[in-house]
């Protein structure tokens, strides 16, 4: 078996914190993986974690071997971005995050275009709203609406995405049409919110007169799958606030109407996040170059239409 087959091996067991978790992601089996660190654990003459049966822990070699193993797979993979044609001969796994409405309606449905012009390529596509963190779960890449947090990313801008504060024609017979944002923050009104653990206090980001101005917003609906709350909002629950594309349809038709025009949201921006050394991957720019052609047009239409 290949040392290097074992160092990637062990590193994706590092950030993943699990064994069986990182046989899948690699395709190989548990038996597979325990027997590549337990070959590199004879080789180092240490070991690398501490194994029970319902944990396991990196001891302080493996933490230590974990800094020095990513710098040998980053030499690796600057090596091989020098050498192979980007357009040509491309395989391996690319490991890509985006939130659920962006992965389902934006990203997903070019995957298959892009695995049928680069069939060696292998996409695995994490779909969530919460928070995540690019180098603790072994992303190559992450499509984001807002700003980043970690100033040690790159980031990649698509578009600025317009949205929309919409709810059901049955909602606006119950409870009236809000006007602007003031009209928001009244007990009349039920805002429905994206909450996620560790998230800060609610607010909404309003264009008014005198320049975009917070309001906090309240309601008895949260969730952090902003798709439940596009299903809360079309049963008439409450007032949600979206990116256009997401809720595109459901305005065409009439199940949703804008609401609180004279105040609207600020765009938000959708982009793409990566570490320095996963831009120097040739899958990983690939992929990204494909899905910002594909994305960013369906962005910009939705805006005018």
């Amino acid at each position: 078996m290949s040392y290097i087959d074992n160092i990637r091996t062990f590193v994706r067991v590092y950030e993943l914190g699990s064994m069986s978790a990182a046989g899948r992601d690699l395709r190989i089996s548990p038996a597979v993986t325990s027997s590549r660190i337990s070959q590199l654990e004879e080789h180092l003459g240490v070991r690398l974690f501490q194994r029970t049966t319902r944990n396991l822990t990196p001891t302080e070699q493996g933490q230590a071997f974990y800094r020095g193993a990513t710098r040998i797979l980053e030499s690796v993979e600057d090596a091989e971005a020098q050498i192979v044609n980007i357009t040509e001969n491309l395989k391996g796994s690319l490991y890509v995050a985006a939130p659920l409405g962006v992965g389902r309606r934006l990203i997903a449905p070019h995957v298959p275009d892009f695995i049928a012009q680069y069939p060696e390529i292998h996409v695995r596509l994490r779909l969530s709203d919460r928070k995540i963190d690019l180098t603790t779960e072994g992303l190559d890449l992450a499509f984001f609406l807002g700003e980043p947090e970690d100033s040690n990313l790159r980031i990649r801008k698509i578009a600025d995405v317009a949205r929309v504060l919409c709810a059901a024609p049955a909602y606006i017979a119950a409870r009236g049409m809000p006007k602007s944002g003031a009209d928001l923050v009244t007990e009349r009104h039920e805002c429905l919110n994206l909450r996620f653990p560790g998230a800060k206090e609610f607010q909404w980001r309003l264009q008014t007169k005198a320049g975009f101005e917070r309001f906090r917003v309240a309601g008895r609906y949260e969730s952090d799958d902003g798709d439940v709350l596009t299903d809360w909002a079309l049963a008439g629950h409450g007032i949600v606030m979206k990116p256009i594309f997401e809720v595109a349809e459901h305005l065409s038709s009439g199940a949703l109407v804008p609401v609180a025009t004279e105040t609207p949201p600020a765009p938000i921006q959708m982009a793409c996040l990566f570490t320095h050394r996963r831009r120097q991957d040739p899958k990983t720019r690939l992929f990204m170059e494909f899905m910002i052609d594909r994305v960013g047009d369906v962005i910009r239409n939705s805006a005018r239409d």
